[in-house]
């Protein structure tokens, strides 16, 4: 019997059954994501990445201001001690990511590795270049926007999905870490447009890390992404020391303790880059820039703990609003998330019944 010539209760039987049914697939980076930092994993790395930051950042402070070392000899040991690190941790990973079983290297490795190497390494030189023109609050502002950078470049690199709810999520959290910072605003042309760019390189760096580390055939491994990624920026940085570098400087300070500092903190700065990598693979780009801003925040407020910075009504306004942002980003993107659901599984019964029609 011809499916046209079908009792009309059977049709009706069959296309309730089509579209009733649910739709299997299989899991992937999407479904991961849909957990978030609610993810055991994922909120234990965050944890990790706060803490090396921390580590990191501090003892930057101590290493430049205390000891008095040229920052381009801070920047060149911590490329060069993750780059041991990351090697070593290809083969051992620590229990940080599990192995990728592949016979040999995806397409275009060398030229991912190169162009996310220079996103590292660019960030990290547009970086000093801001800090030898305005102050480090004012370096963190403009950073705040960080989020809105990431909505638009995830957009285009990757396509990811962000709802209205969402979007406005993000405006509490970057005027609230602006406001963290803003008792020390200082302006120049030349700082703001670096501190830009740096804003811009980093949030190119973490999309395109996101893309190549969340990969349904060729999936890269955060210590591949670390080891290689470090090497590419490690031959851009080279002709940068011989010029950016202070020679005489570096003969006059480097003794025991500044060499020993300096390998401490590549150690932490390693560990810090790879937990941020192992991060990404659990959240969005989005969720991982609004995590890095409430981290700035997190960090501006540690070192007011430790160092006695003065404290004002601006800085607690802001924590504040930066609080009541993440609280609020975090139901946004539920709520985004289930009309995105909705949305989709409407699209799927219509084309069902449209395929259920075209049989009849």
């Amino acid at each position: 019997m011809l499916t046209g010539e079908l009792p009309e209760k059977q049709q009706t039987s069959i296309l309730n059954s089509m579209t009733m049914q649910p739709r299997t697939r299989k899991p992937s980076t999407v479904d991961k994501e849909k957990l978030g930092l609610f993810n055991a994993h994922a909120f234990t790395f965050l944890i990790l990445w706060y803490f090396f930051s921390a580590c990191t950042l501090f003892l930057n402070k101590y290493i430049l201001a205390t000891l008095r070392s040229d920052p381009t000899l801070l920047g060149a040991m911590q490329m060069v001690m993750t780059t041991i690190f990351g090697f070593i941790q290809m083969y051992l990973p620590l229990g940080m990511y599990t192995p990728v079983n592949r016979e040999g290297k995806p397409p275009n490795f060398w030229r991912n590795m190169i162009l996310v190497g220079t996103t590292r390494f660019s960030t990290v030189v547009l970086g000093l270049v801001a800090l030898k023109f305005v102050a480090v609050s004012f370096t963190e502002t403009v950073k705040s926007s960080a989020p809105l950078f990431t909505v638009f470049i995830s957009k285009i690199l990757i396509g990811e999905f962000t709802g209205i709810y969402t979007f406005f999520s993000l405006i509490p959290i970057m005027l609230g870490l602006g406001l963290c910072s803003a008792y020390e605003l200082s302006f120049n042309i030349q700082g703001f447009v670096a501190a830009m760019a740096t804003n811009l390189t980093e949030c190119l760096q973490n999309v395109y890390s996101k893309l190549l580390i969340s990969g349904e055939k060729y999936k890269y491994t955060p210590a591949e992404l670390q080891f290689y990624t470090s090497i590419a920026s490690i031959v851009v940085q080279i002709p940068a020391c011989f010029i950016m570098m202070d020679i005489e400087k570096v003969h006059r300070t480097l003794d025991m303790t500044l060499l020993s500092s300096l390998l401490l903190n590549g150690v932490f700065f390693h560990f810090q880059s790879i937990s941020a990598y192992v991060l990404m693979d659990y959240i969005s780009p989005v969720t991982h820039s609004v995590a890095n801003t409430v981290k700035r925040a997190f960090l501006i407020w540690l070192s007011v703990i430790l160092f006695g910075n003065p404290v004002t009504f601006l800085s607690g306004l802001g924590t504040v609003i930066v609080t009541i942002g993440v609280l609020l980003y975090t139901k946004a993107k539920e709520h985004d998330q289930q009309l995105l659901e909705i949305r989709e599984r409407y699209r799927n019964e219509v084309v069902d019944k449209e395929l259920v029609v075209r049989q009849l």
